[in-house]
């Protein structure tokens, strides 16, 4: 399996994530420039999560996206532990990943 930053990952997957609303960001570079953008999601995590790299980092998946920058043309997105956060029930839950 390919991870989401283009390496060898490990698959597995953690049930007590499975259905929780969550919030990240990420971005990346734009093409032609140099500059990068900062983009913002909301959705539903699956449970699904991969390691890559040395040391390793750790990258969610979100689901049924609610929010997603205009014309992002996916289902799904992988999201850094490092930029997820835990939303359920309104209340901010930060550093429950890993």
């Amino acid at each position: 399996m390919t991870s989401p930053d283009g390496s060898d990952a490990t698959p597995s997957f953690d049930s007590s994530l499975a259905g929780r609303r969550a919030e990240c960001d990420g971005g990346h570079a734009i093409a032609g420039t140099h500059l990068a953008v900062r983009e913002e999601y909301a959705g539903t995590l699956t449970g699904d999560f991969v390691e890559s790299g040395d040391p390793p980092w750790r990258w969610y998946l979100l689901g049924e996206l609610t929010r997603a920058p205009d014309g992002y043309p996916h289902d799904t997105v992988w999201c850094e532990s490092g930029s997820l956060f835990i939303v359920d029930d309104g209340k901010l839950e930060t550093g429950a990943m890993r």
